[in-house]
């Protein structure tokens, strides 16, 4: 099933208990791009916009099957509705036990098959020709799934803030494990925010500059809001620089890839079959770049980045 990219929304965007836009046209879609365009074209969207959607560079069928390992190994934790196809991702409603799903969620990030996942021959094809030479996968990878109803969404942010003591030359590959239409509350994009996380960047590093090396790299030194959130209100954002939010209907097999400058946050899962969201954030430089110590180690919930 093709999910059409533009259409009229029937429901409120919120996020952190904020809405995201008073009125339709506060909001945009994302530009697709087709990810065998010509190089020069993949690096001139990427500049001028700060993202490339790339549609379908995945194999669906390899996205499902992960989604449904993903979902499976939760079984009996209470997280999915009894007797559910687990590539449905249905949620139970019902309390689970945390503890193992926080167990069980830390061990998948260690999973060989996701390691194999996020060296996908397509992806690492990808990388080798837009950077032209060899890549490196940053070890710390994050496997997020959101439940219907949640009402915590990732706010307002650029990932430089989280990778300041490496390349700013990093690139964030954003991957829906399954269809992601805007009810289930995927990423959605600040148009034209990179050029405003550049210079929110510059700002922080003349504030930063008389703090120790360990807290001028930190997203939490007290110059930073908490959480190093650029914001929670994402429609205060937008009003900021005149700019809207860009939403989409993405499918398993696209991946997003964005600047570690570009403004990004999540909305709320409003999915009406009670389905949960599951995506991956991992992140890929030039081998020959510095990368940031602190993500040579596998993602833990605390890890304060």
């Amino acid at each position: 099933m093709m999910i059409k990219n533009a259409r009229t929304l029937d429901f409120p965007l919120i996020s952190n208990g904020y809405p995201i836009a008073a009125t339709q046209q506060d909001t945009g879609w994302l530009e697709p791009t087709k990810p065998a365009a010509p190089l020069a074209q993949l690096h001139k969207r990427y500049q001028e916009h700060g993202y490339l959607w790339l549609k379908g560079i995945l194999d669906r069928e390899a996205v499902m099957a992960f989604r449904s390992r993903f979902f499976e190994a939760f079984r009996s934790t209470g997280l999915l509705a009894e007797e559910s196809d687990p590539v449905e991702g249905l949620d139970s409603g019902q309390e689970v036990d945390r503890e193992q799903v926080h167990r069980i969620w830390m061990e998948a990030v260690r999973w060989p098959e996701y390691e194999a996942f996020c060296y996908s021959p397509q992806i690492v094809r990808f990388y080798e020709s837009f950077l032209g030479g060899d890549i490196q996968l940053l070890k710390r990878k994050i496997i997020r799934y959101t439940r219907p109803g949640d009402i915590h969404c990732t706010p307002g942010h650029y990932d430089l803030i989280y990778l300041r003591a490496g390349t700013d030359h990093v690139y964030s590959s954003w991957i829906p494990l399954g269809d992601i239409p805007v009810e289930m509350g995927g990423l959605v994009y600040l148009e034209h925010s990179d050029t405003l996380g550049r210079q929110m960047e510059a700002e922080f590093s003349k504030l930063n500059a008389s703090l120790s090396y360990e807290e001028r790299i930190s997203a939490y030194n007290k110059n930073m809001t908490e959480g190093g959130w650029v914001g929670k209100d994402l429609a205060a954002l937008a009003t900021k620089i005149g700019g809207r939010w860009l939403l989409a209907d993405y499918e398993a097999g696209d991946m997003v890839v964005h600047s570690p400058y570009m403004i990004h946050g999540s909305t709320e899962n409003r999915d009406p079959l009670g389905r949960m969201r599951l995506s991956t954030d991992i992140r890929y430089q030039r081998q020959s770049d510095l990368s940031d110590p602190r993500w040579n180690n596998h993602y833990y919930v605390g890890d304060k980045l």
